[in-house]
């Protein structure tokens, strides 16, 4: 028997299944998921993000690698998810996910603070403990960075 995911997802229960904390804690909230298929959560930017201090003071942009460090994450959750769903809702996996290589980067607008990250991931392949994400960002529906990412699994 499996169990059904119930939408949305808040960062309470998202602290739950991510390792990360403040400051680097990147996703917000989880609004779309299919098992092993695909998610889509979000970041709500902010001008009180510590990164917009330095990166720049004067025109605050969200760091490119900021932004696909979200899009990891988001695979990650994606991951968990499913693994909450096959183990019939219980506990996830007690695993973590390193960020293992990143291919077909691309970025095409600034993220600045107000905007709405909408980060949509789908799994492509799954290699024993590597997991390949298809990964795009948007903001109001507009692309802002998409990436290949290779995620690795490990007991934590």
């Amino acid at each position: 028997m499996s169990v059904s995911i119930e939408l949305p997802i808040d960062v309470n229960t998202i602290r739950k299944l991510l390792p990360h904390r403040y400051p680097f804690l990147l996703v917000d909230r989880v609004v779309e998921f299919e098992a092993h298929k695909r998610v889509l959560c979000i970041k709500s930017v902010s001008i009180n993000e510590p990164f917009f201090q330095g990166h720049f003071p004067t025109q605050p942009v969200m760091p490119g690698v900021l932004v696909i460090e979200a899009l990891a994450q988001a695979g990650g959750l994606l991951t968990q998810l499913s693994g909450l769903v096959d183990s019939d809702g219980g506990q996830s996996n007690g695993k973590i996910f390193y960020l293992v290589k990143i291919d077909n980067a691309r970025f095409s607008k600034m993220v600045v603070p107000g905007d709405r990250l909408e980060l949509e991931v789908t799994l492509t392949r799954v290699i024993r403990n590597m997991a390949l994400y298809n990964c795009t960002a948007r903001v109001d529906g507009a692309q802002v960075a998409s990436a290949d990412i290779l995620c690795a699994e490990v007991k934590a």
